[in-house]
């Protein structure tokens, strides 16, 4: 008996050029950070852009600055996403990128605090999935994008309140891609290591030493350095593109080595 192969030699070498043409997405969290260095590369790809940030002067400015589309999204919010669900239409890529951090241990963290960093890290990529995926189920079409952490794969120091909310949204990913396996939407999420984004940087001045504070912050990092945020939107390129249609329910990590030990 012969089986047929949809396999085909490629016909020319070099870089593959992932492009997003004729594609929409809407990246969350993207008024700064990671999220707008997403939003900007999807832009580059081709793509329709939204923009949906609590921030509405800077998620402003980087939807004009990327030709892409602003939305006033507050991601902890059910009704709000069902809505911009309705505002957007169809959506080919969804990334959920806004969260949370915090610096604690068990007893250095209010039960307030888990609330909050919850209903942005994981209620916010619930309400956004429950939205947006519907509409990809019955289409059969669509990459999603959670943005987890290297903190939710191994579990970090004075870093409870967080590590526990990138471990949901881990989990999270993983079950989406099961439940809908049958279909053509495909769940995957990125756990980058430490990042230089605004926010880290920031907090990186607050010491005697910035310098030897980023130095020890880089460490956990086997290159030594951190990842800067358009490293981290490369690989959501990818995972948004059609070459990774094999690629669903993966965690992928962007972490200089951090797990390699682990």
């Amino acid at each position: 008996m012969s089986t047929k192969s949809n396999y085909s030699e490629p016909t020319q070498r070099g870089y593959i050029v992932f492009s997003l043409q004729n594609k929409t997405a809407l990246v969350t969290g993207a008024a700064s950070g990671i999220g707008a260095a997403i939003a900007a590369t999807f832009a580059q790809a081709g793509a329709t852009v939204w923009i949906a940030d609590r921030n509405e002067n800077d998620g402003r400015a980087n939807a004009e600055r990327i030709g892409g589309k602003f939305l006033t999204l507050d991601v902890t919010s059910e009704t709000a996403c069902a809505q911009a669900a309705q505002t957007v239409g169809t959506l080919d890529i969804l990334a959920n990128v806004a969260g949370l951090g915090h610096v604690g241990t068990l007893f250095q963290a209010a039960v307030t605090d888990l609330d909050k960093l919850y209903a942005v890290n994981v209620r916010g990529v619930f309400n956004c999935c429950k939205a947006f995926v519907p509409a990809m189920l019955e289409r059969k079409s669509g990459s999603v994008i959670n943005m987890a952490s290297i903190a939710g794969v191994v579990a970090v120091r004075e870093r409870l309140a967080y590590t526990t909310t990138k471990f949901a949204v881990v989990g999270l990913t993983k079950a989406l891609a099961l439940d809908h396996s049958h279909t053509s939407v495909r769940f995957n999420c990125i756990c980058p290591g430490r990042v230089e984004t605004p926010f880290v940087l920031a907090r990186l001045r607050e010491y005697p030493d910035p310098q030897a504070a980023y130095r020890d912050m880089a460490s956990t990092q086997l290159n030594g350095r951190m990842a800067r945020p358009e490293e981290i939107a490369a690989a959501a390129l990818y995972l948004a593109a059609d070459e990774s249609a094999m690629i669903t329910g993966s965690t992928l990590m962007i972490d200089g080595g951090w797990s390699a030990g682990k």
